[in-house]
């Protein structure tokens, strides 16, 4: 079974993947920070590589409702219809199993509304960042908020905010304080781990 991570050269889900027993890929036009198994190309280019599952996380500077500030500037609508383009191209890609990861932004309205919403902290990472995933052929991803008769909570607890504005005391959480969008689109280790453990198992996929 064959797992590509689309737009990604980070080695947290291609990790995850291969401890499921995946032969598992990064492919972006960067190197990879790491990982053996890297593909530094167009990922356009290798959609139709015998992949069985794949997660991608196309750029989101153009369709992401965080940057709505520059919605209107000269030349946005065009840049943000190519993004849009190049995120379909991830949607309808001749994959049976994919995830599209982004955040809550222009493809709600321009492709259609997101399949589930999830945070680092729901899977053990203390840290806010909102992650809307688009998915074919895969179910929502589980997690657990608190210990009950039917298993253990998945989640830690809700993420103190790391600063607060001096103007107005608004909390400002991991997504705003950090700097530059490589940073903030990290994959967070217990996502990952999440996703190989419910996406990846061999039997119930082939099955």
């Amino acid at each position: 079974m064959r797992f590509l991570n689309g737009c990604a050269k980070s080695v947290h889900l291609v990790e995850a993947f291969e401890a499921q027993g995946w032969d598992a890929w990064t492919c972006d036009i960067l190197p990879s920070e790491g990982w053996h198994k890297h593909i530094q190309d167009d990922v356009l280019k290798h959609l139709n590589d015998g992949w069985d599952l794949m997660i991608a996380h196309p750029p989101c500077t153009y369709l992401s409702y965080v940057g709505m500030r520059h919605w209107n500037k000269p030349g946005r609508a065009e840049l943000r219809e190519k993004a849009m383009a190049f995120f379909m191209e991830f949607m309808n890609a001749p994959i049976e199993k994919i995830c599209v990861e982004n955040p809550l932004g222009f493809a709600e309205k321009a492709y259609r509304k997101r399949d589930q919403i999830i945070q680092p902290y729901y899977f053990g990472d203390r840290y806010l960042k909102r992650t809307c995933l688009y998915l074919k052929g895969l179910p929502k991803l589980y997690w657990q908020p608190c210990d009950d008769m039917f298993g253990q909570k998945s989640a830690t607890d809700y993420p103190e905010p790391m600063a607060y504005l001096k103007t107005t005391g608004k909390a400002i959480h991991w997504t705003e304080y950090m700097h530059g969008s490589e940073v903030r689109s990290r994959n967070f280790r217990g996502i990952a781990k999440a996703m190989a453990e419910q996406w990846g198992n061999l039997e119930g996929l082939e099955g």
